[in-house]
Formats: C-alpha cells, sequence, structure tokens
C-alpha cells in the first residue's frame, strides 16, 4: 500500500480512553486499510507495520526475517520498543538461526510439556498457599503485589535454582528494566545487578552442580558449546522471560474478568479442566502484554500481500490486532471463553515463537482455575477508571489491582 510521508501515522499509538483492554483504535484502522502499512517512530524511521494475522504468520515464520536487532532497518527502541519486551540483545532470543537454533535446543528440555506438567503439582502449592495468606490478611489487598508477581517469581527461581530470598531483589530490578521512562542508565545498572548475580551463580553451579536449569547452563560452558558471558545472559532471558510476562497476564487477566462478570462466573463455577485451559487461550487472544510490538528487520526482499518489503526495512508486528482479525477469529473483540481460541499469536510465531509458553500456559490455568474458586466473591476494591494501567512500561498490565472479598 502506497502512503506519503505527510501521512504516515505515528506508532505507537494510545489506546482509548475508558478501553484498556482494546487495542488502539488507530491500529484497528489501520487493519481496515490493509495487512501491511507504514508507521513513523520517534527516531523518524519508518518502518512496516503488519496489521494481519495470515500476513503475521508468513513474515514471522519466513527465514528472510531477522531479529537480529544489529540489522540494517530493525525498528529502533527510541519510541519505547526494541527487543522482544524490550529488552536488549538477551542471548538466542535476538539471533537468527543456526545460531539461535543451537543455543535454544541448550534450555529446551526442561521446558518440555511433561517437565512441566510435572511440576503442576509445586505450582498448585504455591497458588494455595498465596491465596491462604491473602485470606487470613487485611483487606483490601493488592492483588499484583500479593499474588500475581509472586507466582512467576517462585516457579522460575524454582526451575533455576535462583534462592527466591533474593526474589524482592529481582522484582525491583525487571520493574526498572521493563519501565518506559526508565533512562537507559537506570536500564542497564538493573540489568548489570542481576546479571552480575547471575554470573556468580553459575561460577557455583560449575563447581557444585545440582538437578536445576542453572547447573543444565552451567554445564555448556564447561562443555565449551558456550562461554560465561553467554551463558550468563541465556539465564538472564530465562528469569526475565519468566516473571515479568506472566505476572502482567495474571492481573490483567483478572481485571478483565471483573470486567465481564458473565466470564467469570463461568470460568467460577465450572470444574471442567478443558474450559480452564480455554479460558487461558482466550485471555492470551484477547488481551496483550507485549503491547509495542514485535520487532523484525528483512535481509532480503520480500513479495507479500501485493507489496514488497525491501531488504533492510523494518517491520513491526502487533499482534493485538492480529488476535483480533475478523478474517479469523468470528466477534473478535467479544470475549468468550468458551470459544477454541488456540491459534492466537500471543506466543509469536515460527522459531523464536516463545520458548517457556508450556510453562506460561500451565501456571495460568493452576491461577485462573484455583483464585476464583477459593475466593468466590473476589471483586474489585475500587472504581474501575481507578485502576493504573501501564501504559508506561514495555509490558502491558496494571500498576496495582485492589480487590476485596
Amino acid at each position: 500500500m502506497a502512503q506519503t510521508a505527510d501521512v504516515v501515522p505515528e506508532f505507537p499509538m494510545p489506546r482509548a480512553s475508558g478501553c484498556p483492554f482494546d487495542p488502539p483504535p488507530a491500529l484497528q484502522e489501520l487493519q481496515k486499510q490493509g495487512p501491511l502499512v507504514k508507521v513513523r517512530l520517534q527516531d523518524g524511521s519508518e518502518p512496516w507495520l503488519v496489521t494481519r494475522y495470515a500476513e503475521q504468520r508468513a513474515l514471522l515464520g519466513d527465514a528472510r526475517v531477522s531479529a537480529d536487532n544489529t540489522m540494517p532497518g530493525y525498528p529502533t527502541k527510541g519510541d519505547g520498543g526494541g527487543g522482544e519486551n524490550g529488552e536488549d540483545k538477551f542471548s538466542f532470543i535476538m539471533l537468527d538461526d543456526p545460531e539461535h537454533a543451537r543455543q535454544r535446543r541448550m534450555v529446551t528440555a526442561p521446558f518440555a510439556i511433561k517437565r512441566i506438567e510435572a511440576l503442576r503439582p509445586t505450582v498448585q502449592k504455591i497458588v494455595d498457599g498465596l491465596i491462604d495468606d491473602m485470606l487470613a490478611g487485611p483487606q483490601p489487598v493488592d492483588l499484583v503485589e500479593a499474588f500475581a508477581l509472586p507466582i512467576p517469581s517462585l516457579v522460575i527461581c524454582e526451575l533455576l535454582g535462583v534462592p527466591y530470598d533474593d526474589h524482592e531483589f529481582f522484582q525491583d530490578n525487571t520493574k526498572t528494566m521493563v519501565h518506559r521512562d526508565a533512562t537507559p542508565a537506570e536500564r542497564g545498572q538493573a540489568v548489570r545487578a542481576i546479571a552480575e548475580f547471575l554470573s556468580g551463580l553459575l561460577v557455583e553451579r560449575r563447581a557444585d552442580p545440582r538437578d536445576d536449569l542453572l547447573s543444565s547452563i552451567a554445564g555448556r560452558v564447561t562443555a565449551g558449546e558456550i562461554d560465561h558471558r553467554q551463558a550468563t545472559e541465556m539465564a538472564l532471558l530465562m528469569l526475565f522471560a519468566g516473571h515479568e510476562t506472566t505476572a502482567n497476564m495474571i492481573a490483567l487477566g483478572t481485571a478483565a474478568l471483573f470486567e465481564h462478570p458473565d466470564q467469570l462466573a463461568l470460568l467460577r463455577e465450572s470444574d471442567d479442566p478443558k474450559l480452564v485451559a480455554s479460558a487461558v487461550e482466550e485471555l492470551l487472544r484477547y488481551l496483550n502484554i507485549t503491547h509495542l510490538g514485535r520487532r523484525r528487520a528483512a535481509v532480503e526482499d520480500i513479495e507479500i500481500a501485493g507489496q514488497v518489503v525491501k531488504a533492510g526495512e523494518g517491520l513491526i508486528f502487533t499482534n493485538e490486532i492480529a488476535n483480533r482479525d475478523p478474517e479469523v477469529f468470528a466477534d473478535p473483540d467479544r470475549l468468550d471463553i468458551t470459544r477454541d481460541a488456540r491459534r492466537h499469536v500471543a506466543f509469536s510465531f515460527g522459531v523464536h515463537q516463545c520458548l517457556g509458553q508450556p510453562l506460561a500456559r500451565m501456571e495460568l490455568q493452576v491461577v485462573y482455575g484455583t483464585l476464583y474458586k477459593r475466593i468466590p466473591t473476589l471483586r474489585l476494591a475500587c472504581r474501575p477508571e481507578d485502576v493504573r494501567f501501564k501504559h508506561d512500561a514495555f509490558i502491558y498490565g496494571v500498576h496495582e489491582l485492589p480487590v476485596a472479598w
């Protein structure tokens, strides 16, 4: 689709007032215009915005599309975007095959579905324990602080072998890492603090291996497959990806269900694990925490949808509107936990799709299948318009979610 410079819209775009769960209206209008449209970032660059589901999957699965943020044309983070979740070049997530595939294989085993299912009783115990603590404490309580943040912290720390005593240290630093208003110096300091801690743990695991993911990564260094710096980056990615994203999805999903009491009641009153799993997929489709788009660059000319994306041009994939594509999902702006939403692209698509998606799905299934049954009168303890959403962060969600029962 041809555009002239004076009509290229700026990206990112604001959500409509009072519609915090929906994509920005301007994004939905661009989707109607065509599957690929140019947008302008703060630095003046004009990458392609890929608006529709079919073209997103086609391009995300195309080897001519690079995830390497050093490639010419890669959309900069001057607009608050950048890497997959706002990060810099963390390990293999920002590499292309074959090196991406080589490093990714080193950490796939712990995220295999069978291994993740074996963790389900542990996650259930964690969730029940946090609910017990909430029920025994004062009301109202901030669901983010008391419930949503601790769950993925406890789970990923157990998986990695990181002492949970340090969870506040990790939470404070990851908040800085994903805050849009953090300066490069502040963000860099937070990354270095966590990296230095993980680096020390990796040295310990090389000398004294245990049955955890950090020991497995450390063993790759001993075997000469990666160096210590790469191992530290890999551990940092595992910790970051397993912490902030799931925590925001827990709280944001609960806030959305409060806004849709019929869907909340359906989920609360059902004992069918298939409905719980369906609710997780629908909430992943309906909501969107990676709200600044996945960034890529074309390394060769690509012809798609009647348009040529030239080598050296940037691409932004906004899965929030791909997951609302009416060609794929009927009545896409309606939250319906009974629909089959498994085709969504919340975890991306292709070789770079989220490695930790089995863990995220399992955690969300335990949370959504437990919280509203254990506390059937759970409700928002403030006016909906007073909930503060994370428009200022790389990872979308809510800052706090006061609840009572």
